[in-house]
């Protein structure tokens, strides 16, 4: 198979929940080597998050979990056993690359911090994702990607204009951060392959989640205007909105963007009279009266499939897309020809459907080829074959607590 393009580099993964685990797996999508550090004592609350195969809650059954930490080796250590240090300490000489998303001072305490790291391993890189930074009044801020929508301005501009503000589904700023990251870090190696030198990239993720609302910020400096909710709706396109199908709970996008569309839009559907209306004639005279063009198109849209109407409305030069669920999302032709879902044999889950990464390399190609692992599912081939512990050594360990297992789970929950 073709050398993938981080073939050969050694991560350890100290991070948790979401953006440092994307992180780490692109890495390991594409060819590193990377441990994941965990502790049945305190799971990564993500193992904690639904979906469940088969509806049971459990540390390996979480789909949410499994989906963000394929391709890597999972090891179980306690970091607050004073014997752990050892470990911890052969870790990082290993590594080429550290991840951390604890709240700030978190790995300070537990001497795992970049200085520390640097000490013993003074070329590596170490990446620190954090909800408000390292440094700074709210730096102690603790929280989830959610909180961060709330702060970076998501949640006051999402939802109805009647309704109060909408907690964005998906933890947003979560599925942001990572990517700015991953260029942070090929960044980084790439200065190293020319200095030998280490880096430490810290971030934010409330930062990395407002350079998305970019544009309404500058519209409030320059103009003075604050972006308010608006539904689907759009500021200058109209119609846009998501409109009722045949079918039970099926709906179709429908975003107009230029009058040349305006009138596609209209011979497709048979130039109804109301079309001709002059109070539609303009976009200006469609967003003045847009509660009643959008009941008007309803009332059109659905007399057919979702499917129906974006080939149709598509095939005019219309932009149109089915709203797809889950179920649609497994079966899309066009995902499947790309190989975009790839299924993967989970050892509690079992066959599981997991995303390709949402790019692909023409000449170093990801290779997806285990599951998230089982909580310490690698803990001999970790402790012994990379980290050169002995058999005696391990069991030592797993006496005194340095090691936890399943058992530790049942007794601290």
């Amino acid at each position: 198979m073709t050398k993938q393009v981080f073939e050969g580099l050694k991560v350890v993964d100290f991070t948790w929940v979401a953006v440092g685990p994307q992180v780490c797996r692109e890495l390991a999508q594409h060819g590193a080597t990377v441990v994941r550090v965990e502790t049945h004592r305190r799971p990564c609350p993500m193992r904690a998050f639904a979906p469940f195969k088969d509806g049971v809650p459990g540390v390996n059954r979480s789909a949410f979990h499994t989906a963000y930490n394929t391709n890597k080796y999972s090891m179980s250590l306690d970091l607050t056993n004073p014997k752990a240090q050892e470990v911890a300490r052969r870790l990082v000489a290993w590594a080429d690359i550290i991840g951390d998303s604890m709240t700030p001072g978190t790995m300070d305490k537990l001497g795992l911090d970049y200085e520390s790291c640097r000490r013993i391993n003074p070329s590596v890189i170490y990446f620190s994702t954090t909800q408000q930074g390292q440094y700074g009044p709210h730096r102690d801020f603790q929280g989830i990607g959610h909180h961060v929508n709330a702060l970076a301005g998501f949640s006051d501009c999402t939802g109805w204009p009647d309704s109060d503000p909408t907690m964005v589904f998906p933890a947003y700023s979560d599925f942001i951060s990572p990517w700015y990251l991953l260029i942070a870090v090929t960044g980084a190696l790439l200065r190293r392959r020319k200095t030998g030198e280490g880096m430490y990239i810290e971030q934010a993720q409330l930062e990395a989640g407002v350079t998305f609302l970019a544009p309404h910020v500058l519209d409030y400096m320059v103009n003075n205007r604050v972006v308010t909710r608006s539904g689907n709706r759009d500021r200058y396109m109209s119609p846009h909105g998501v409109y009722p199908c045949s079918g039970a709970d099926r709906w179709v996008a429908i975003a107009v963007t230029n009058e040349k569309e305006w009138q596609r839009f209209c011979d497709v559907i048979g130039d109804p009279d109301w079309a001709g209306d002059p109070k539609f004639n303009s976009v200006i005279g469609r967003k003045e009266n847009e509660d009643e063009l959008d009941g008007l198109i309803g009332e059109w849209t659905k007399n057919y499939t979702p499917e129906q109407v974006m080939t149709i409305l598509q095939d005019a030069g219309v932009p149109a897309g089915v709203v797809q669920t889950g179920e649609d999302l497994l079966n899309d032709p066009q995902l499947k020809h790309r190989q975009h879902f790839r299924v993967l044999d989970h050892l509690e889950i079992g066959p599981h459907s997991y995303h390709a990464p949402a790019y692909r390399l023409s000449q170093t190609p990801c290779d997806i080829k285990s599951p998230g692992p089982c909580l310490g599912q690698h803990n001999e081939y970790v402790y012994k074959e990379i980290l050169g512990f002995s058999d005696d050594e391990i069991a030592d360990m797993l006496v005194e607590g340095v090691i936890t297992t399943d058992a530790d789970v049942a007794t601290t929950t």
